[in-house]
């Protein structure tokens, strides 16, 4: 998971619900900073066991650049409602409507993000219709199905989930992982870090947890789909990345088309790792996007 150093909204972003056809979604909304020449919209969708407060650390910088940035939380994730146990409200292509819902209320073509599982949403709405977007950028998120090791983790929470509630795989969680994992306390952080950490988790409905893994360990490669589309791509990662191997990216990019970006000096999460570069590496791309590849 990314791991915020804060959950508070950057100065001048607000928290609230977007409403759209298809309900409710807790965002952060951040303008346009003032005096700068408005240039588009950003929709970003967090990964699994993610939330929005994955891209505060992108809401600035980008709005020094002239782009309004929209993070959401997904259905059932953190602050967005969900059903606790009918994983079937959590299908893909369910997940994919509701982000064509979230760009209809939003009420211009944006520029669609997706980190990691975002990733894999944000693709899977972009080929439902893409006519409401300027252009995909995926970020840490690969052609298909996540690794072999991650997709033995994603089989641990599982079974843990099955036994066990929320709260005791959060204890189980904090004795077997790094402090990045769960938010234990790291020189630097801002106060409060680990009990937001355990909120987001505790927020987020355990049948959104379950459906978005199943379909992290199957999804197929849809790429050829995607690069018969006419919209600019952008594939983000970092210098490693356990979860899709550099190289996979780098093939995938290839066969989209598409712009790639390597932030050195990060791993799964560049939005979180190396914000200022990872701000400009985006702000670039969309400058440079017109309405064809």
């Amino acid at each position: 998971m990314s791991r915020p150093d804060t959950f508070v909204p950057p100065p001048g972003a607000r928290a609230y619900a977007l409403r759209t056809a298809r309900g409710e979604f807790a965002v952060v909304d951040a303008p346009v900073a003032e005096g700068v020449e408005a240039k588009g919209v950003a929709l970003l969708l967090p990964g699994f066991t993610g939330s929005k407060e994955d891209f505060n650390p992108l809401h600035v910088p980008l709005a020094e650049r002239g782009y309004r940035t929209v993070a959401v939380d997904g259905r059932g994730q953190f602050e967005s409602d969900g059903p606790e146990g009918d994983e079937s409200a959590y299908a893909q292509g369910e997940l994919a409507a509701d982000v064509l819902a979230q760009a209809a209320a939003l009420g211009e073509p944006v520029h669609l993000l997706g980190h990691s599982f975002g990733g894999q949403v944000a693709r899977a709405a972009v080929l439902l219709d893409h006519a409401p977007f300027r252009s995909l950028t995926l970020m840490a998120s690969g052609p298909a199905r996540i690794s072999d090791s991650q997709q033995e983790r994603v089989r641990l929470l599982r079974d843990a989930l099955a036994v066990l509630t929320m709260a005791q795989v959060w204890d189980a969680m904090r004795e077997m992982e790094a402090p990045e994992q769960t938010g234990t306390p790291e020189p630097g952080d801002a106060p409060g870090i680990q009990e937001d950490m355990r909120r987001r988790w505790m927020g987020t409905k355990p049948a959104q947890l379950l459906a978005a893994g199943r379909q992290l360990c199957a999804e197929p490669d849809r790429v050829a789909e995607l690069a018969a589309l006419a919209l600019p791509f952008h594939v983000v990662s970092g210098a490693y990345d356990d979860t899709w191997p550099v190289p996979l990216l780098d093939d995938m990019a290839i066969r989209l088309g598409a712009h790639r970006t390597i932030i050195d000096g990060t791993e799964h999460s560049p939005n979180t790792e190396r914000p200022v570069e990872t701000a400009r590496a985006l702000a670039d791309f969309w400058d440079g996007t017109g309405g064809d590849r």
